[in-house]
């Protein structure tokens, strides 16, 4: 059944990611996910992304889906305002009757949709101005784009209580609770090129604030536990330096570099003995709500996002080398204890993130967030919510 409001079907501009389809991020796999689930419910839904980054031949695209390129610098300073900027203007004079904006850093020109009287629903993401990849002035963006969201969203998505809490107390912003969706698969054969054995597997981003030098110290520790990596810096490093030398030094440990291949990224974590998971910021993490609904025994760093998403699914460990070597050798060697584990984490994932319930989630916060229009502009120390 078409949607329609005031006579008119109800359309969507997807505004901070790569483009439709595309399999960059955490926010690309949301997509391809969320806007076929609104099509289907009669919105009209257009996703403006990056040149070079849409997979045009992808046998899942859905050509309902409105897939558009905006221009900008590709440069690593300029572009997320560049490609954003373009991206909103183009959505600003298409006129949707709402406007998805994800990430917090692109809320700087939420004031141009304001000015033209059309809603804007923001996915804050997490704290990006504590991740320890980016610079001073990066963070100053980050923060910019805090204050503008805070003062010209209409709503805003948190994807975390504990940064629904943030946000809250921070900005005084209350928001949509919607939390990150996980596909469940049947077991896929074991990938070639991985060590036999029952693996300690890590998959990541190499950056400090992801545990991996941690990672790495504790399985140091475990000569016999073999060790698959997934990830890296993007711009070598020392991180991806230590990695290679770690692999180099043990026949039993392998780095994969990035996986692109769903795939074969679903094949590694289903047949992990263990799945550590070192991300100490952001919010409800793509990466481990995957390998829940894949139903991997999971090792995390206890921080309140990681307790928050997998209760008492996974065991938390403190973030020391002792102890996350404890907590590996633990769940590898403890069979019954893996098995405990892994329903655990596939019961919660079916539960409290299937993609049918986020998308569902998503579409009731965009109609609400049409029906509450454009927010009445309060610049005040407090900016309590419209």
């Amino acid at each position: 059944m078409t949607t329609r409001r005031f006579g008119k079907i109800k359309s969507v501009a997807i505004v901070g990611t790569r483009g439709y389809p595309s399999y960059y991020g955490g926010f690309e796999t949301a997509v391809r996910k969320i806007a076929p689930y609104l099509a289907d419910r009669g919105w009209d839904v257009t996703v403006y992304g990056r040149p070079g980054w849409v997979k045009v031949d992808d046998a899942n695209r859905d050509d309902r889906i409105r897939s558009r390129t905006s221009w900008g610098i590709s440069t690593r300073a300029l572009s997320t305002l560049t490609f954003s900027l373009s991206a909103t203007v183009l959505s600003a004079f298409s006129r949707p009757s709402v406007v998805l904006i994800m990430n917090v850093a692109n809320g700087i020109w939420i004031p141009l949709l304001w000015l033209m009287r059309i809603p804007t629903l923001v996915h804050v993401d997490g704290i990006e101005w504590e991740r320890g990849k980016w610079g001073t002035v990066a963070r100053a963006i980050f923060k910019l784009g805090a204050q503008f969201t805070k003062w010209f969203a209409t709503g805003l998505i948190y994807d975390a209580r504990e940064i629904s809490r943030i946000w809250e107390n921070r900005y005084n912003r209350s928001g949509y609770y919607i939390a990150y969706g996980g596909d469940t698969h049947s077991k896929i054969a074991p990938p070639d090129g991985v060590p036999s054995g029952e693996y300690a597997l890590l998959v990541a981003r190499f950056v400090p604030e992801n545990s991996v030098r941690e990672f790495l110290s504790a399985v140091t520790t475990l000569p016999d536990t073999p060790v698959v990596f997934v990830g890296s810096s993007g711009a070598g490093g020392d991180l991806e330096n230590s990695v290679k030398l770690f692999v180099e030094s043990r026949e039993n440990a392998v780095w994969l570099g990035h996986v692109h291949d769903d795939g074969l990224l679903f094949s590694l974590w289903q047949h992990a003995g263990v799945y550590f998971h070192g991300h100490t910021v952001g919010g409800t993490n793509p990466a481990l709500v995957q390998a829940m609904a894949l139903g991997v025994p999971i090792v995390a760093v206890e921080t309140p996002f990681n307790s928050e998403v997998l209760g008492n699914s996974g065991w938390l460990t403190a973030r020391d080398p002792a102890s996350i070597a404890t907590a590996i050798e633990r769940v590898i060697k403890d069979k019954e204890l893996r098995d405990e584990l892994s329903l655990r984490a596939y019961d919660r994932a079916v539960q409290q993130f299937s993609w049918g319930k986020i998308s569902s989630e998503y579409d009731a916060a965009l109609s609400d967030t049409i029906s509450r229009g454009v927010r009445s502009l309060k610049l005040t120390a407090t900016n309590v919510p419209g």
